[in-house]
């Protein structure tokens, strides 16, 4: 792990605390009131969701790759008192076998993962058949000027963000995994960076 990515798993709550309290809690609240029974967090990071999941859940696992975050996913599960099993692999790999899951839960994830498409097939994978995916993720701004300037900021952003990529696709990357996609919205993150602002939130189905 580099140095930056001490520092960014360090500052991470922090950096976000006022997007969290003004906006993306209640976004949170809401996609998260979907999920139950056995669920799969994918890149939990340091836990931002861990309290805002409903009692519909009946088992947690939260993977997470990059040891600081899962440092402090654990601390913070413990704080909470929430009985949440940490498992540090990448998403393009899960430890699991198949049909394991009824939910998966993927939130400001699948613009850092290294292979978005490999990722949602192996969250497919985990899923039993029907599963849902719930997914909140900034994504490339359907309007052709800012998606322009995403594509010239990024190669400073993706190093500012710790491989965090302000460009990607995300939708259209679900729409041709083997997801079916129930839903979706497209928004705005208020006060983000104007390139990680355009917002995409929705449930997918797993064959």
């Amino acid at each position: 792990m580099s140095l930056w990515g001490r520092i960014f798993a360090a500052g991470y709550d922090t950096f976000q605390a006022s997007i969290e309290r003004n906006f993306m809690g209640r976004i949170r609240d809401d996609l998260l009131a979907q999920a139950s029974g056995s669920v799969i967090e994918i890149g939990a990071g340091t836990g931002v969701n861990l309290s805002h999941y409903p009692p519909s859940v009946t088992r947690l696992v939260c993977t997470e790759p990059e040891e600081p975050m899962a440092r402090r996913l654990r601390r913070k599960a413990y704080e909470l008192g929430r009985d949440v099993e940490v498992v540090e692999a990448p998403a393009e790999s899960l430890p699991f076998a198949d049909d394991a899951f009824d939910t998966a839960v993927a939130t400001l994830v699948l613009c850092t993962v290294s292979d978005p498409a490999k990722a949602l097939r192996e969250i497919a994978r985990v899923l039993r058949p029907g599963g849902r995916l719930i997914f909140i993720e900034h994504v490339r701004s359907p309007e052709p000027r800012l998606a322009r300037w995403q594509d010239r900021l990024h190669p400073l952003w993706v190093r500012f963000g710790h491989g965090c990529h302000c460009n990607r696709p995300t939708l259209e990357t679900i729409e041709a995994s083997p997801f079916q996609v129930e839903f979706h919205r497209r928004g705005r993150i208020p006060k983000a960076p104007p390139i990680v602002r355009p917002l995409l939130t929705g449930v997918a189905v797993a064959p």
